[in-house]
């Protein structure tokens, strides 16, 4: 039996359905994720009908994980790194797929398969060079670049060595290109949701009635806000609104963008503002059930070609989507070419709540673009269709 660790450094919800799936296809998997990680996690249980070739491990740091800090983050990174390797000493895997690793992680994990003849899939989430620099050089511009630049070279050096590369988006295709990665071993394989972890629910359910949002129309943000995101934007939206009664914007989060609308709302409350934590993950399709409409907000330096996971499961949840991000986002594309919600520019917050007071107004609009969501989600997210595709690339790599 072929043995797969797959190594999701986020503990996101499609990897692991991923790995779920591969486990009741016959292979023997161990699902790996950072139990360190601040963001909003998957089923990462054990559950009763798991196969018994299914295991998953959630990796602690001894201290809080500096997210925010470079130095600190770089340091607990590469320890991370390590602490992964003590697992695949263990369970010996033929087989590693990387997915949403900080590349001073990824790089103690490649090394290891080469040495050991492990066959390596980097699952490209992102290109973290290129976005390290953006974000270095405006904090501290020479040094910056050049700290962008190590991490560029870094993250070819680990495209090449690898024995695939699945991308997420076409699009992807034109950034190896301009990287110069000479590894032709690539497949193309869209990001999803679990379709049938996230049902339909009812607006008025369990969850609603807790936090007295069933007879509230809300506007809802869920995931992290973190360096890439606008938290001003949903403030904004709220004071806007902050008028009428019946709207609630209902912020699910924490993160850096979390602690700022915090910080705002004591200098400035507002009572249509709501802050939670993140919620469990089977509370999920009642959470964004709760939701009339569902926001995203990415801000104009945001990767170009990756959907913002939360995105994805909006689509599950059969509701309309209002989305402050760059025109030229894939996500962007996709929810005006299937008529799902609205786009806005980052630059525009008075496009950003024209729309929303238009969605609002209008229930027929909020309706249809709601099942156009859910449609596109059930055309596209099919488990066994995409485990297909990795199971062929998981037989055919390395060889």
């Amino acid at each position: 039996m072929m043995k797969v660790l797959v190594y999701d450094n986020s503990g996101h919800p499609f990897q692991v359905q991923l790995s779920r799936t591969l486990a009741k296809r016959g292979y023997d998997v161990f699902h790996v994720f950072s139990a360190s990680f601040q963001t909003p996690k998957g089923s990462l249980g054990k559950n009763p009908d798991d196969p018994p070739t299914f295991s998953i491990k959630g990796i602690r740091l001894g201290d809080v994980f500096e997210k925010y800090s470079f130095v600190k983050r770089w340091k607990q990174e590469n320890q991370f790194g390590k602490l992964v390797l003590t697992e695949l000493r263990d369970f010996k895997p033929d087989v590693l797929i990387a997915s949403n690793v900080p590349l001073d992680t990824l790089k103690h994990v490649a090394a290891y398969c080469k040495r050991n003849k492990i066959t390596f899939i980097f699952w490209v989430q992102d290109f973290y060079g290129i976005a390290i620099q953006k974000i270095l050089k405006n904090k501290i511009p020479i040094i910056g670049n050049l700290i962008g630049r190590y991490y560029i070279r870094l993250e070819k050096k680990l495209l090449e060595k690898s024995d695939h590369i699945v991308l997420i988006a076409e699009e992807f295709q034109n950034v190896l290109i301009h990287m110069n990665v000479s590894n032709r071993n690539v497949s193309v394989i869209p990001n999803w949701s679990p379709l049938e972890e996230i049902p339909v629910e009812k607006k008025e359910n369990e969850w609603s009635i807790q936090y007295k949002l069933n007879d509230k129309f809300c506007f809802f943000y869920t995931g992290t806000l973190g360096l890439k995101h606008n938290p001003e934007l949903l403030f904004d939206l709220a004071f806007s609104l902050k008028d009428n009664d019946a709207i609630r914007i209902v912020i699910v989060s924490e993160g850096i963008g979390a602690e700022w609308l915090k910080k705002k709302l004591k200098e400035q409350p507002l009572s249509n503002l709501i802050l939670l934590g993140f919620q469990p993950f089977e509370m999920l399709p009642k959470v964004m059930a709760t939701a009339d409409v569902l926001l995203a907000v990415l801000e104009n330096d945001a990767g170009i070609y990756s959907v913002p996971s939360k995105i994805l499961s909006y689509f599950c949840a059969q509701r309309a989507l209002l989305l402050s991000v760059p025109e030229e986002n894939l996500s962007a594309k996709i929810v005006s070419e299937t008529d799902c919600g609205l786009v806005a520019s980052p630059d525009n917050k008075t496009d950003f709540i024209r729309f929303a007071e238009k969605l609002y107004n209008d229930k027929q609009t909020r309706d249809k673009m709601a099942l156009n969501a859910r449609r596109y989600a059930e055309m596209h997210f099919e488990i066994d269709t995409i485990t297909d595709k990795f199971i062929h690339i998981i037989n055919n790599s390395g060889k």
